[in-house]
């Protein structure tokens, strides 16, 4: 073959084999690390030429997060790691307030906004002492009330969260406080904290003083009469004269003197409301001019300490409701109530469930009517006569007395009128045959 010839063949396959290589080199390049391609650059040797490399294409699909890996120059050690934003200074001062509040309480100063992210932000557990007159944001008391007790009804308190909150705290106190045992500054020093938001107390539980037992006596004492005598120990409970009188808000009172889920330590004693308690808590009742709801029941009240109830409440300036049921009141202690009617602005009285006209063993006749007694009043005249024995008479005309009420009422009359015939018969059934012709005949 001549020279001329073999050239063209040569230069054909060279022209062949460039784009294979050029293509080889461009896949090479696109897949290797900027880095190693420098070092490529810098090592000696023979070195292909450089092809031209077209612009980078975004891939798509799974490898796109692959490819914004490989275009990061800086790689953080930890991956989630991301610059924050620095929170406010303000909320950084809120953040220190509401921390050191026991200490150093700030809260009038700030603004609105600020004080109610502070109330949202403090515990319900802080110092009455901090918070009683100072923090008067109802959201803030009603985290108080929830947290302390599951069972809430602020509507019986006037719908204000921090009366709630105060009552009960001074009703718990007042519930476990043992005299002679508890201090009674555990009461007077919360005077000043609730004096303004206390209201109403309810107290169905009053504890007695705790008796030892006597020691025995040695042997080398000495058996005189004056050495023996003991005296009788006292069971007098917690006196509210001082605490009544620093409630310049107080409008109702309803006290229970008994002992709650006693147990196996059920004494008669535990139930006792003595001349003590009674002359105290009419003094208290007395002093409070703001009153308008009294109620003592279930405290064997009985005639003798209602009537000095009684007197301690003529002639008060705002006395409305008056609540002794359920004691042992009877016609001495209904009579000093009835006075109280003529002296006083008294709108309810409640004496159920006591001993009015059962113990009376001599009245025979009453008459009531023109009274406007009432619904109210007929049912209570219906407890009376449940047992009584010896009325037989009475008039209840125009008294607005129910239908039901007035027919009972009239059932217990036939009931003790054939009663006292039944005596009758067998009283002259026992009469000699002399006496029971009358004495008309005894002159014959």
């Amino acid at each position: 073959m001549a020279p001329g010839a073999h050239q063209p063949v040569t230069s054909m396959q060279e022209s062949l084999a460039t784009p294979a290589l050029s293509a080889t080199s461009r896949s090479f390049i696109s897949i290797q690390d900027p880095s190693s391609t420098t070092d490529q650059a810098l090592s000696p040797g023979p070195q292909l030429s450089k092809p031209s490399v077209p612009p980078p294409v975004k891939s798509r699909g799974l490898n796109s997060g692959a490819g914004a890996r490989r275009l990061r120059r800086i790689i953080a050690e930890d991956a989630e790691w991301s610059l924050a934003i620095v929170p406010p200074l303000t909320e950084l001062c809120i953040q220190n307030i509401v921390k050191n509040f026991q200490n150093n309480p700030i809260l009038t100063q700030l603004l609105p906004e600020h004080q109610q992210k502070v109330l949202n932000d403090l515990s319900p557990d802080l110092p009455l002492a901090v918070t009683a007159n100072l923090i008067h944001d109802e959201s803030y008391w009603r985290r108080c009330c929830l947290h302390r007790w599951p069972v809430c009804h602020v509507d019986s308190h006037g719908g204000s969260w921090k009366c709630m909150f105060f009552e009960r705290h001074l009703e718990n106190l007042l519930k476990h406080f043992i005299p002679g045992t508890t201090d009674p500054a555990v009461i007077l020093d919360l005077l000043p904290l609730c004096r303004n938001y206390v209201r109403r107390i309810r107290v169905d539980q009053f504890l007695p003083p705790v008796h030892l037992p006597p020691t025995p006596r040695r042997e080398d004492q000495s058996d005189s009469g004056s050495e023996g005598v003991t005296e009788e120990p006292t069971r007098d409970h917690y006196q509210l004269n001082d605490l009544v009188a620093g409630l310049s808000q107080l409008e109702e009172l309803d006290l229970v003197y008994r002992v709650k889920d006693c147990g196996m330590n059920f004494e008669w004693n535990l139930f006792l409301f003595t001349y003590r308690d009674c002359h105290s808590l009419a003094a208290a009742i007395k002093a409070c001019h703001t009153l308008k709801i009294f109620r003592l029941t279930r405290s064997k009240v009985d005639d003798d300490k209602a009537r000095i109830l009684i007197r301690s409440l003529l002639d008060h300036p705002a006395l409305e409701e008056l609540d002794l049921s359920h004691n042992l009141i009877g016609d001495r202690g209904v009579r000093a109530a009835a006075k109280l009617l003529s002296h006083s602005r008294l709108r309810v009285l409640n004496l159920a469930n006591n001993q009015v006209l059962s113990v009376n063993t001599t009245l025979t006749s009453i008459n009531l009517s023109c009274n406007h007694i009432g619904l109210d009043g007929g049912k209570q005249l219906l407890d009376g006569m449940s047992d009584n024995k010896t009325l037989l008479e009475f008039d209840l005309r125009l008294s607005d007395v129910a239908q039901e009420s007035e027919y009972l009422i009239g059932q217990a009359l036939c009931a003790n009128r054939e009663a006292a015939r039944q005596r009758g018969l067998n009283a002259s059934h026992f009469m000699s045959p002399l006496t029971a012709k009358g004495p008309e005949n005894l002159s014959r």
